[in-house]
């Protein structure tokens, strides 16, 4: 447990101990999915059937190797008559209770179990049977405790609903389907009057009201509420009399000039809630709030303390994959700590309320949260659907982050429940519906999912505001990052563009225990996250985190006249930003040939930051040292007022021209070079080293590497990766000392191979290109099972697509050989295959030496073997010929909901369509095989870990 989640963990269970002052707890399980108790434990059927034993509380039976899995769309994968298991299990458990709270009221609160729930104390039913799998509830029990006595707990839990309507809103839906008591449980004992709950309604302007829940009033009394701040320094109060039998009273009062809270500043107060009897405390219970108000002004936008906010948001299920939905207070923190790292500022709860300790982690480190009731595309009866808002909003309504009660999900939506939520909610948020087809918009937003890019821009233009609360699927590795730029602008620049919820936060990854605890994602169901089951991060999550930068800065490459100014636009919603620090570091790469990768650091230096406010531009002045341009880099680093960092850009400074001189230099040793033929090869040869050249084709057919005559299997190319390569004509020719072959082929294309005396084989090559083409450039064939590792100047350590280079900074990388597709188990991040941006050398290490590859031209894209963006009947999108290719233009990847077919993805947006080529291309490789013979390079080969810049 890092310092942070220590701080977090000691102030929540602070929290817990205040809030229960007037109400004692004493948890019957344990407290949450990584501290448990054992219960007795008896399951239907599958695993351990029909036989006592015990069980860790909370848990999904599950993953305690009990019963049998589902995923909820398993009617779906065999076919539409398969029965759920219906498992039933049966939970005993022994407790006491102190003689103290004997003329107390008594109560037994479940958080949180799948799903039908009968309770027994003591042989006798506590109360009505609870249906609904995500919802606290509780029962007095108060006359059923024995005193001095051990009593009998008993709990009967239906994995599936008697109830078809609840089976149908959460039951039969795109997740996992689990089983069990998976939050805690626990005994609450009150006074007999006491305060039972609270709502409160805190507005911007300071306006305070409460409305407080009394249980058990039997004489006149007072009620008191005082407002507390941050240092705990009384800031209002209020007093006001109660008689006998009230169970409602109103509160209100007013504090001046308060701190405000938004995500941005998570401002918290805390209220004070005291019942007094002849002067005495007898009940009192704390609620922390934020002052602030939600608007929604139709045709607008949605506005946050009278300004208007767009959404950076994601949609994320509770999970992890050796607990299910059974989490952990640190895993919540660490969940919102990604989230706000992607510099996003909103979570919707998909698709059902979380635990509460996240809610209380949105609160103190910003978040809007959509909080949803569930229903998966089908609704909850009215009857049902009644008693879970009350649950659900009864829990949830003082929480500041959650700004819209969600009514459902894709058709799940009850509209008799709309106005439930306002019943339990002084501060009647507004309801969504969570949608998926178009004019179903509700309370003026159209929630409408995963429009294309130019169905979003029409909708754009109509009456309502547009905030998706799902878009750019990210099942593998297409959605979340990818396309989101073009989207983004498009929301941010339209005035009825409130942003939206990427689908999804994490791989819904479960660890099978019926399967040697193998991680599975039900094929292509639940692979769907930015991150992996245990939060690995794919390469969306640093687009994301560039694309969502608050601080936005657009400068490509620096211009030659660059005397300092980085062009900068402020896109908080209430910070300026002068309340941000930046950094500026100039950099030194490491070399091919010395033996770890990075760069070393020449100089360093802070600045003031500009004076910016939201939504305005703006440029950011570096006082960088008259010496720059001698630096490889510059790297620009930005921090939030809270000192974490928001994103760091890097530019090159040194051309790759100057950096292949630099290369060369290396290689000081030089030799005579000869060329020789034979009926089908040309033979350029220099000291040890001899390759050989077809004569048909101009293809690299052979490379030799030393006197034994060592071979290294890089060959068969160029290949151009488009068009046909029918040879026309082909010469020998001299310059200065060096051999040439000269080769033109019947469309103009041309290649001109050169061998010089330092041992580099030099290639010259041009092609001309016209219309819309997925990729341009040329390919060479490599064994992929001969590579051990890959080392290079460039773009990375991530593979990228036309439509998601954001993210990625210049460095040198290293990365041991993998062959992981993203989405799929072992989840080891960054993948190795893929598009790499704008490379200056690369250097594979192989089984049979070092390949080195530079360009003396900018701009360049490696591909690095076979792999593909989307799983499906086939793998998306196409690839180019050959193994190793060297690009000057990649395709755009589209996302699974039907914009890969034929790798047609111009719906996404002008990233995502094809490359539109028109002229000619020239470019020039270099390529050394082996180890030079000076140098620093013969010092020992090391594999350093991955220095990933943005983290």
């Amino acid at each position: 447990m890092n310092l942070l989640s220590k701080i977090f963990f000691l102030v929540y269970i602070g929290s817990q101990m205040l809030q229960a002052q007037s109400k004692e707890i004493q948890f019957l399980s344990g407290k949450d999915a990584e501290h448990t108790k054992e219960w007795d434990f008896w399951i239907s059927g599958g695993r351990k059937a029909g036989k006592w034993s015990t069980i860790n509380v909370p848990s999904h039976w599950e993953q305690q190797g009990f019963g049998s899995y589902n995923y909820g769309r398993d009617y779906v994968t065999y076919g539409r008559n398969f029965r759920f298991n219906d498992e039933t299990g049966l939970y005993k458990h022994q407790f006491t209770v102190p003689d103290s709270w004997k003329r107390k009221k008594i109560s037994i609160v479940f958080e949180g179990s799948m799903t039908d729930t009968e309770v027994k104390i003591n042989g006798q039913s506590a109360g009505a049977i609870h249906q609904g799998a995500f919802y606290e509830f509780k029962y007095d029990i108060t006359d059923k405790i024995k005193f001095g006595k051990k009593n009998t707990l008993e709990v009967k839990v239906s994995k599936m609903s008697s109830d078809k309507s609840v089976n149908n809103a959460e039951r039969l839906a795109d997740y996992w389907i689990l089983g069990g008591i998976f939050r805690p449980v626990y005994l609450e004992a009150s006074p007999q009057e006491h305060i039972s709950s609270t709502a409160i309604d805190a507005k911007a302007d300071g306006t305070f009201r409460a409305n407080i829940h009394l249980k058990g009033i039997n004489s006149a009394n007072t009620v008191k509420v005082e407002i507390l701040d941050a240092d705990n320094i009384k800031v209002g109060e209020s007093l006001m009399t109660i008689k006998k039998g009230d169970t409602l009273k109103q509160i209100q009062l007013s504090v001046k000039n308060p701190q405000r809270w938004t995500a941005e500043t998570p401002n918290l107060y805390k209220a004070r809630f005291t019942l007094h009897k002849n002067r005495k405390i007898i009940s009192k219970t704390d609620e922390k709030f934020g002052f602030r108000t939600i608007e929604i002004r139709k045709g607008e936008g949605i506005f946050i303390n009278g300004t208007k906010v767009k959404m950076k948001g994601i949609n994320r299920h509770v999970w992890w994959p050796e607990t299910g939905r059974a989490v952990t207070a640190n895993i919540d923190l660490m969940d919102v700590q990604l989230i706000k790292e992607m510099n996003m500022n909103a979570v919707r709860c998909s698709h059902y309320p979380p635990n509460k300790s996240f809610l209380k982690i949105c609160d103190s480190l910003g978040l809007y949260v959509l909080d949803e009731l569930a229903g998966w595309q089908k609704k909850y009866s009215t009857e049902v659907g009644k008693k879970l808002v009350k649950e659900m909003v009864m829990r949830d309504a003082n929480h500041p982050s959650v700004i819209f009660w969600s009514n459902g999900n894709e058709g799940g939506h009850n509209f008799d429940l709309d106005g439930e939520f306002a019943k339990h909610d002084l501060s009647a948020r507004p309801v969504i519906h969570a949608h998926h087809k178009p004019g179903n918009a509700f309370n003026g937003i159209d929630c409408n999912h995963y429009e294309d890019y130019y169905s979003t821009k029409k909708i754009l233009e109509g009456e309502n505001i547009y905030m998706p609360t799902e878009f750019l699927h990210a099942q593998d590795d297409g959605g979340g990052g990818t396309s989101l730029a073009d989207y983004w602008e498009l929301h941010w620049n339209s005035k009825k563009g409130a942003g939206g919820f990427l689908w999804a936060f994490a791989d819904e990854g479960l660890v099978r225990t019926d399967f040697n605890n193998q991680i599975d994602v039900n094929a292509i169901n639940a692979p769907d996250g930015v991150v992996g089951p245990h939060r690995e991060k794919e390469g969306s999550f640093y687009a994301i985190r560039e694309i969502y930068s608050p601080v936005k800065i657009d400068l490509k490459k620096l211009p030659d006249d660059f005397k300092g100014n980085i062009p900068v636009e402020n896109r908080y919603h209430f910070t300026n930003v002068n309340e941000c620090k930046f950094e500026w570091k100039l950099m030194k790469f490491k070399t091919p040939f010395s033996a770890d990768s990075g760069f070393d650091i020449n100089a360093t230096g802070k600045m003031v930051a500009p004076d910016i406010h939201p939504t305005e531009k703006g440029i950011i002045q570096l006082n960088l040292p008259l010496n720059w341009k001698e630096n490889d880099a510059l790297l620009l680093t930005a921090t939030d007022p809270s000192g974490k960092e928001i994103y760091t850009w890097t530019w090159k400074i040194s051309s790759n021209d100057i950096i292949s001189k630099q290369f060369q230099h290396t290689l000081n040793k030089e030799f005579p070079v000869s060329v020789s033929e034979n009926d089908s090869l040309f033979i350029l040869k220099s000291n040890e080293k001899e390759f050989a050249i077809g004569k048909k084709d101009g293809l690299l057919k052979s490379v030799t590497v030393d006197k034994k005559g060592k071979k290294m299997t890089f060959k068969n190319g160029p290949v151009f990766v488009n068009g046909t390569m029918e040879l026309s004509s082909a010469r020998l020719f001299t310059e200065g000392e060096n051999q040439l072959i000269e080769l033109k082929y019947k469309n103009g294309n041309k290649i001109i191979w050169k061998l010089n005396s330092n041992g580099i084989l030099e290639l010259h090559y041009e092609y001309s290109m016209s219309g819309d083409h997925q990729f341009s450039g040329v390919s060479f064939d490599y064994p992929e099972n001969y590579v051990i590792s890959a080392k290079w100047l460039g773009k990375g350590p991530y593979h990228v697509w036309k439509n998601r280079w954001q993210g990625q900074t210049y460095n040198v990388w290293q990365n041991l050989k993998n062959s992981i597709r993203t989405g799929s188990s072992p989840w080891i991040y960054p993948e190795f295959k893929g598009y790499f941006d704008d490379i200056s050398w690369l250097q594979l290490d192989t089984a049979e030496g070092k390949i080195t590859v530079g360009t003396k031209e900018e701009k360049m894209f490696v591909r690095l073997f076979d792999f593909y963006g989307i799983n499906g009947a086939e793998g998306y999108p196409k690839l180019p010929p050959g193994n190793i290719s060297f690009l000057d233009a990649i395709p755009p990847l589209g996302n699974v909901l039907a914009f890969n077919i034929n790798d047609k993805t111009q719906s996404l947006g002008p990233e995502s369509e094809p490359n539109h080529l028109d002229g000619t291309f020239k470019r020039t490789l270099y390529f050394y095989f082996g180890i030079p013979e000076s140098g620093d390079e013969k010092k020992q080969f090391t594999m350093p870990e991955v220095n990933i810049l943005t983290d």
